[in-house]
């Protein structure tokens, strides 16, 4: 096998594509084949020592990908030798094999294309838990989703809308708004030429929205606070960003608002039945046609380290999908 090694956490410019020996599962492991693997966020911090997951040394990055299970592990019986499933380990992904927890691996429904599937868990899981679980969305209700151009933001529109809520998309570019737009969003905002706390009275009629969906952070997230509705949700997803803000607390008393932590993959551990469910009905979903993951490209693994530069650039639209 061959994968992209991370012996020193300096940055991309450390990885090294090494030739590796194929390992055998241990018990409750799988061997996948890896067809394609997705690059979120996460997986920059990583390589940079930044994440609060720090991997014992070397390790492969790449946190979430689809592929084949070519052996298994003993104690793993609800899977079989053969079978496609997508898998979200936090390592391993950037490479031709991996092990896998099989505790942690989706089976995938036939007709499920593994570039989609690299790009299904982290952006779906993360954004149904947090409007559907800890937003307490309902139909008729109004979300703001900051950064929705990117890989949770592209996935907020769709289940939001798939929920029945108005969806107010606030991105960097007329053409990330195009796209968000195409996705089902409402109303669009585009926040390096529009005011956002202007254009957000404008749209909801002085109300403000009530959940606001942030994964981004830095300097956008006082104004859209300011801006949220009586009894509003404010998800603190990530901050893709930058800087974290800080956030003076007499304003969630003004408003009776709440600051919402979303931390799926905790939740994913610690509520494993509630996570399982959501999952099903997400599969569910895709299969339905409501939601389908945005492919920014599909770029062959050799090219990683051109990919991480891109989603660097913030050009990035949907998600960037590397395959073997």
């Amino acid at each position: 096998m061959h994968a992209w090694l991370c012996e020193n956490p300096i940055g991309v410019d450390a990885l090294t594509w090494k030739e590796m020996p194929t390992p055998q599962p241990g018990a409750g492991q799988v061997l996948i084949e890896i067809q394609a693997a997705s690059l979120n966020f996460p997986d920059l911090l990583i390589v940079q020592n930044k994440y609060q997951m720090k991997p014992e040394l070397p390790f492969v990055p790449g946190s979430e990908y689809a592929g084949v299970i070519r052996a298994m592990g003993e104690g793993v019986t609800h899977l079989q030798v053969g079978q496609s499933v997508a898998c979200l380990s936090g390592t391993g992904g950037f490479g031709t094999h991996t092990l896998a927890p099989a505790k942690l691996c989706m089976p995938l429904p036939a007709g499920f294309p593994p570039v989609d599937a690299a790009a299904f868990i982290m952006t779906y899981a993360t954004s149904h838990h947090a409007l559907i679980d800890r937003g307490q969305l309902k139909a008729g209700e109004t979300v703001l989703v900051l950064g929705a151009a990117g890989g949770v933001g592209t996935a907020a529109i769709q289940i939001a809308k798939a929920a029945g809520a108005k969806v107010i998309a606030a991105a960097s570019t007329n053409e990330k708004c195009a796209l968000c737009k195409a996705l089902g969003a409402d109303a669009t905002i585009n926040y390096t030429t529009e005011n956002l706390r202007e254009a957000l009275k404008t749209l909801t009629e002085g109300k403000g929205p009530d959940v606001i969906y942030d994964p981004v952070g830095g300097e956008f997230a006082e104004p859209a606070f300011r801006s949220i509705a009586w009894r509003g949700r404010y998800l603190i997803i990530g901050f893709a960003g930058g800087p974290i803000p800080a956030l003076p607390l007499n304003l969630p008393l003004l408003k009776g608002a709440s600051l919402v932590g979303v931390f799926w993959g905790d939740f994913a551990r610690r509520e494993p039945k509630a996570n399982a469910a959501m999952m099903a009905e997400l599969a569910q979903w895709y299969g339905q046609g409501k939601i389908k993951p945005v492919i920014d490209s599909a770029m062959p693994m050799s090219e990683l380290k051109a990919a991480y530069a891109h989603m660097g650039s913030r050009g990035v639209k949907g998600k960037l999908v590397m395959v073997n």
